[in-house]
């Protein structure tokens, strides 16, 4: 009996091992495979297909929200009655002046649809500095490396540049005359903090946010959806 329990334990040992083998051996495989892959790609090529990529993403970020109702009626980017006061709008819809809160947030989304032109030449400027070097990394990053270099070389730029189209915009969809009215509507209710939230910033900031939401989403398609890869030097870098 001992023996019988001793040789199949033997077997089942020898099969365990044999499988783990045969399971390392397919992953080394697959590491083999992907890491040739990458190396048969020459830095030229990587360095090309990284700004391809980021320039076909920043370019249609840039007209998708460059247009009427590009962030007003897309509500992942949809900018909203600013947060930190929030209590004014829900205030004022109490008072039945919700017609006027609904039409103070289409005039912020306006003036940001109105800005997004300002984010397309920033990003190229951004884009043909790329190093090999940082093309490797996004390359071989997380499915928003290239987003996430982007908001670090561009972010101070794309607010100075968006920020004056804002303010412009807002004063001349009488989005800054609304919102005077309906601070000065809200600040002379009994029992309430007055409130002084800067307009232009909190649009831009939210405007920003935006873009880099939708060039995040572009960047995401050219990694993992074929379809997205329109040219060939993008097939080259990311397969077809």
């Amino acid at each position: 009996m001992q023996r019988k329990i001793a040789i199949t334990l033997l077997t089942t040992l020898t099969f365990t091992g044999a499988f783990a083998q045969l399971s390392l051996d397919k992953l080394k495989e697959k590491v083999t495979s992907v890491t040739s892959s990458t190396t048969s790609l020459s830095e030229s090529d990587i360095a090309k297909g990284l700004k391809e990529a980021l320039s076909v993403g920043t370019k249609n970020a840039s007209s998708q929200l460059n247009k009427a109702d590009g962030f007003y009626k897309n509500p992942i980017v949809k900018i909203p009655f600013p947060e930190d006061v929030q209590k004014v709008s829900t205030k004022l819809r109490e008072i039945g002046l919700g017609k006027k809160v609904d039409q103070f947030e289409l005039t912020l989304n306006r003036a940001a649809e109105g800005a997004a032109k300002e984010a397309a030449p920033i990003f190229l400027n951004a884009i043909t500095s790329i190093t090999i070097t940082d093309a490797k990394n996004i390359l071989t990053g997380s499915n928003d490396a290239a987003t996430s270099y982007l908001k670090t070389k561009t972010s101070d730029k794309l607010a100075s540049a968006f920020s004056p189209h804002i303010k412009k915009a807002l004063d001349s969809t009488t989005a800054t005359r609304l919102w005077t009215e309906i601070t000065t509507t809200y600040n002379k209710l009994p029992m309430v903090k007055k409130v002084n939230t800067d307009l232009t910033k909190y649009t831009t900031d939210k405007a920003l946010k935006g873009m880099f939401t939708i060039v995040a989403d572009e960047e995401l398609k050219i990694r993992k959806d074929p379809a997205a890869r329109v040219s060939d030097i993008l097939k080259k870098v990311f397969g077809s």
